[in-house]
């Protein structure tokens, strides 16, 4: 059963989310160490998506046009604004290298910029792959020598030691709502990918713990999100409004719900002890 409470604004035990407007909230042991708002910047381009460093101890906010912006220990290792680089379509999400030394940036077409000591494996622009549907999101392997993209249809995408193993299309399944994010298990031989609705769609060794469909929960908001805990044994999705919800051994630390938003939640992400995360909009 998930589990879905009004929390204060305050953080506690280690969550944080973040907004289109680059608001960033922690929960749980999840701290909190700047925001484009609290430093009064605006971006040109909405915050879509974020990533935490290894330790916990920050965390990079990247906007559709590809700015990146650290906070906390996260390490600025460029932008394509900083490299003259305009991306064909926008920027959709990133993920970071397993020391923090670098980062990926994924595009809706496929395209794959690598930043810091992140080495390229390759896109679907180097293998001539035109998706069906935009793609939404990536996540990094273990070993930070691979990664994988899933598009808005449920088609994965694996390239260097990332394994395929499976997506809605190779199981001929539809979903109902676009697919909007992943996660990968920590062992980097399964992922789970969720939908709009809250469906979760799980695969390789990444266990299926509870979906929002499957309790018959009433979302106000579409999921855009979600973040698996270090021992794979959980995940929670988080939705445009802030509503957070809980699966397996993942604990819930608190949520925006019923709270006033700036702009919409766009995505989180967890603490190394998976005693929190941070939401961003």
């Amino acid at each position: 059963m998930p589990r879905v409470e009004r929390v204060a604004r305050r953080a506690r035990n280690g969550l944080l989310r973040i907004a289109r407007d680059g608001g960033v909230f922690p929960f749980g042991n999840a701290k909190f160490f700047g925001s484009l708002l609290s430093s009064h910047v605006v971006p040109a381009a909405p915050v879509v998506g974020m990533a935490a460093t290894p330790d916990g101890r920050g965390y990079w906010l990247v906007c559709g046009d590809g700015r990146v912006f650290p906070f906390g220990d996260a390490t600025f290792c460029g932008s394509l604004l900083s490299g003259h680089v305009v991306p064909t379509q926008p920027i959709v999400g990133m993920a970071a290298t397993p020391d923090g030394r670098g980062y990926w940036l994924v595009a809706a077409d496929g395209a794959v910029y690598f930043l810091g000591e992140a080495t390229f494996y390759g896109s679907l622009h180097t293998q001539h792959v035109v998706p069906a549907q935009p793609v939404v999101g990536m996540a990094a392997t273990p070993s930070g020598l691979g990664y994988w993209l899933v598009a808005a249809d449920g088609g994965l995408f694996s390239f260097g030691d990332a394994d395929f193993f499976g997506s809605l299309h190779s199981g001929l399944v539809v979903p109902e709502q676009p697919v909007v994010g992943m996660a990968a298990t920590p062992s980097g031989c399964g992922y789970w990918f969720v939908a709009a609705d809250g469906a979760v769609f799980s695969f390789g060794d990444a266990s299926f713990q509870g979906s929002i469909p499957g309790e018959h929960v009433v979302l106000q908001q579409p999921v855009v999100g979600m973040a698996a805990t270090p021992d794979g044994r959980g995940y929670w999705l988080v939705g445009a409004d802030g509503r957070v919800f809980s699966f397996g051994e993942a604990g819930f630390y608190g949520s925006k719900q019923n709270q006033t938003l700036d702009a919409p939640v766009v995505g989180m992400a967890a603490t190394p002890e998976g005693r929190g995360y941070w939401l961003v909009s």
